[in-house]
């Protein structure tokens, strides 16, 4: 079983100019206790399950470009980015330039964007349609990164995206292009569009995760596709308790987890110290769900 960490919460008691040491650290901290992902989420408020929406709260590729700088090996992704917030050739671009400086370390998480995303869409003046066209949006995105990430330069005429010319210089380090993993457990769209674009799937942890497997099991047959290539992520926060209290039951959860067949959970490190509670589970967490 791998671990990733979600890095979600920024607020320090130093303001914002203690953010940038906090996330270097973390980050740097969870790649030594063997942490294979790192990722943040692609919102400009905060969201309500951390805290207020007037909290810190950074902008996803800038931080993952900083925090490419300050790792060596971890793999660097945004769970998920909403589709609609920037243009599919200018999000290929991005995901290129930080897989090139990150040396073949990137992933493109992507997803619809959740409702939760439409006061910062609004707030901001970003694009956020109505949920059948945002999947529609998604679908030609996946399709235009994978055009831009291989050796076509032809025209991609969409019904939402046109783009003259596809070219993308410098490639990608990673071959044939950065992973790409959906996020969302949607059974006729999210789960379809698993089976035909994604290597990896993030589905929110819960008791129908099972249920949600042999969904993604038979769209991958109708698909003519692999379903054992496809990498099953969870979301779940890591939170070992103040004195490690709660790593047996965390533990028995991994297990549990990997049993119904999930690779790989990434989740936000929980408890009033995040540093203290990092170390906790690169000490005793990880190297029991390495031999999981």
């Amino acid at each position: 079983m791998n671990l990733g960490i979600a890095i979600a919460d920024f607020t320090q008691p130093g303001g914002p100019a203690g953010i940038a040491r906090h996330v270097a650290r973390l980050a740097r901290s969870a790649e030594e206790f063997g942490f294979r992902r790192i990722a943040v989420m692609d919102h400009l408020f905060q969201i309500g399950i951390v805290g207020a929406s007037e909290q810190e709260m950074l902008e996803a590729y800038t931080t993952l470009g900083y925090l490419a700088a300050a790792t060596e090996r971890a793999e660097l992704l945004a769970l998920v980015t909403s589709a609609g917030y920037r243009e599919p050739g200018l999000l290929a671009k991005m995901i290129t330039t930080l897989d090139v400086l990150s040396e073949g370390r990137a992933a493109l998480g992507i997803g619809i964007g959740a409702g939760f995303n439409l006061a910062e869409a609004r707030g901001l003046g970003l694009p956020f349609p109505p949920v059948a066209e945002r999947f529609e949006r998604l679908e030609e995105t996946l399709q235009i990164c994978l055009q831009m990430w291989s050796d076509d330069e032809k025209p991609f005429d969409g019904r939402h995206y046109r783009l003259e010319r596809t070219l993308n210089s410098p490639r990608t380090v990673r071959r044939p292009h950065p992973p790409i993993l959906i996020g969302g457990s949607g059974e006729r769209k999210t789960l379809r569009l698993v089976a035909e674009y994604a290597n990896a799937c993030n589905l929110f942890h819960g008791p129908d995760l099972p249920h949600k497997l042999d969904v993604l099991r038979r769209h991958c047959d109708r698909a003519g596709r692999d379903y054992d290539e496809i990498e099953k992520t969870v979301l779940l926060p890591l939170d070992p308790g103040a004195h490690g209290e709660r790593i047996p039951a965390l533990l028995a959860e991994l297990r549990r987890l990997d049993r119904i067949g999930i690779d790989h959970v990434i989740g936000p490190v929980r408890g009033a110290d995040q540093h203290a509670a990092l170390r906790l589970l690169g000490e005793r967490v990880v190297p029991e769900a390495m031999q999981i």
